[in-house]
């Protein structure tokens, strides 16, 4: 049995007993989760990660497990942002909050899927077409510049989301959410409930960031196992962090620029290997750690700020 199956089958046997803890802590019906539980769970996902690093250094070497990380880290810090919009969804159709959990799993297991069908289509194409390497790149500098210049105040609705647009012309539609349920009768016809917009709308929303955060994983590495691997991993930790985020968008104000100078490096790595320039694979992991570190701590520096100069400012007002 090569390492490399052995990977894969400790990866999915992981993977079944990581789904059955988590479903057991938080996917129990009209159940709350409360900051410090999904604290522990947002441990747990990524102590789990960290823990398949140190397994793939072992069971391969040091370059595949930093190509690994570095995938990793790439991919959990773009879910952040991602979680985001995830709350703008709730938020826009008013799901109550004992569904948050079980809606959360659906959207992420169907999410889970369209991303290995994206991955493998993927890598069959950079296989046959390796020039794509080069067109990924330049998608991700593109992307980074526009991600890194967008304004804080640009507002986004989702009254004029593609998708959601499509779903209300196609399908018969009620606000009703029936219990959590994806149907309800009305006068015997059949009509579709906003628990099932928001399933449908959280995994075409995580589409629409795998297409960013897919080719980045492309110009980190082109081993299969980095690619699905740290994808799948860093998917499985949005429940989590989306307790946990909750309401704390300003604390990370921030994050978007971090992002946006990794995804133009890892773009710009991508087009310099033209010119048979290849930086090493710690360097990466460098400036992508660096990267998000700093625009975290500068987030939260801001927000602990501006939140002092507020409470400053409304004692002065009362006196």
């Amino acid at each position: 049995m090569t390492p490399e199956i052995i990977t894969y089958l400790t990866f999915g046997g992981l993977l079944i007993l990581a789904l059955i803890f988590d479903l057991g802590l938080l996917s129990k019906k009209h159940s709350h989760i409360t900051i410090r539980k999904a604290l522990w769970q947002t441990i747990f996902w990524v102590a789990l990660a960290l823990g398949f690093f140190v397994f793939v250094w072992i069971e391969f070497d040091r370059t595949i497990a930093l190509e690994y990380l570095s995938a990793y880290l790439t991919e959990w810090s773009l879910s952040i942002d991602n979680i985001f919009v995830f709350i703008l969804i709730f938020s826009f159709f008013a799901v109550k909050e004992d569904q948050y959990a079980r809606v959360l799993l659906i959207g992420i297991m169907m999410a889970i899927i369209f991303r290995v069908i994206f991955i493998t289509i993927g890598i069959v194409l950079v296989e046959r077409f390796e020039w794509l390497l080069y067109i990924f790149g330049a998608i991700l500098v593109y992307t980074g510049i526009k991600m890194f210049t967008s304004r804080e105040d640009e507002v986004v609705t989702l009254e004029e989301n593609r998708v959601y647009r499509i779903i209300r012309k196609v399908l018969p539609l009620t606000p009703i959410d029936n219990s959590g349920k994806f149907t309800h009768r009305i006068n015997g016809k059949r009509y579709f409930t906003s628990i099932f917009v928001v399933v449908i709308m959280l995994a075409t929303t995580d589409i629409i960031f795998a297409l960013d955060s897919i080719p980045a994983v492309f110009g980190i590495s082109k081993n299969r196992l980095v690619i699905y691997t740290s994808n799948i991993f860093a998917v499985l930790g949005l429940r989590s962090l989306f307790f946990l985020l909750k309401g704390a968008k300003e604390k990370f104000a921030h994050l978007q620029q971090g992002i946006a100078i990794v995804l133009v490096f890892i773009g710009l790595k991508m087009l310099i290997e033209f010119f048979h320039i290849k930086i090493p694979v710690y360097i990466s992991l460098l400036v992508i750690l660096v990267c998000i570190a700093a625009s975290i701590v500068y987030s939260m520096t801001v927000a602990n700020r501006e939140e002092k100069n507020n409470t400053v400012n409304r004692d002065i007002d009362l006196h």
